[in-house]
């Protein structure tokens, strides 16, 4: 009895787990990007649904612009860690370079919607842009709890957000992959976990392998 009841967990937490990501690759991306040389990781926009918060305007705006950034911190650290084992036909372009173009441009977190793909990759001078967003139940940045039942992770209720991560090509401005996930706390103690685990579980490599 209990080797059922451990067999059926098992296959409602698997099916679930399988349910919670999406990933899509386009199939004009092989064209689109033939030319590709070199990526820009742009902040994340985050939106913070915290419970039990007594906020300002100003400090939620803060504390999203902070999530924002550590997910693109944490994409250039994965990306650059694989980049030293699969070896990626496109070189990534450092953040930091990327952030300081969009300040002398005046672009940040509150204005960066209002820019298209195209507009971005030629102040960025880039191929293409991996973006994205996030909406999160907790500041996943200052640490989780990876610690849930097995009643609350099927329910959803330990769920802490969501995450889409997009690459476009900046030409065209296409879509050409994107990759959403429910984050869960299975999914990482923290957002450099969150997004290595992510990343390497993704069913599909990463479109720029070689």
């Amino acid at each position: 009895m209990k080797s059922y009841i451990f067999l059926l967990a098992t296959l409602l937490v698997s099916t679930f787990g399988y349910s919670q990501k999406t990933i899509y690759q386009s199939d004009s991306f092989d064209e689109l990007s033939k030319d590709h040389k070199t990526v820009a990781i742009i902040p994340f926009e985050a939106r913070l649904e915290l419970e039990n918060k007594d906020l300002s305007d100003a400090q939620l705006e803060k504390l999203q612009e902070k999530e924002g950034y550590e997910v693109q911190n944490a994409l250039e650290t994965y990306f650059l860690k694989m980049h030293k084992r699969k070896d990626y036909r496109i070189e990534f372009q450092d953040i930091n370079n990327t952030n300081a173009i969009l300040s002398q441009e005046g672009i940040d977190l509150l204005n960066l919607d209002i820019y298209t793909t195209q507009d971005l990759c030629k102040m960025l001078n880039v191929d293409a842009i991996i973006s994205g967003d996030l909406t999160l139940n907790a500041l996943i940045s200052e640490g989780v709890s990876t610690d849930f039942d097995l009643m609350s992770f099927v329910s959803g209720t330990s769920d802490y957000g969501r995450i889409a991560i997009k690459l476009s090509d900046g030409n065209t401005g296409k879509l050409l992959w994107k990759y959403e996930k429910v984050i869960t706390r299975k999914s990482g103690k923290n957002t450099y976990d969150i997004i290595e685990a992510m990343m390497r579980k993704s069913t599909r490599k990463f479109p720029y392998d070689k």
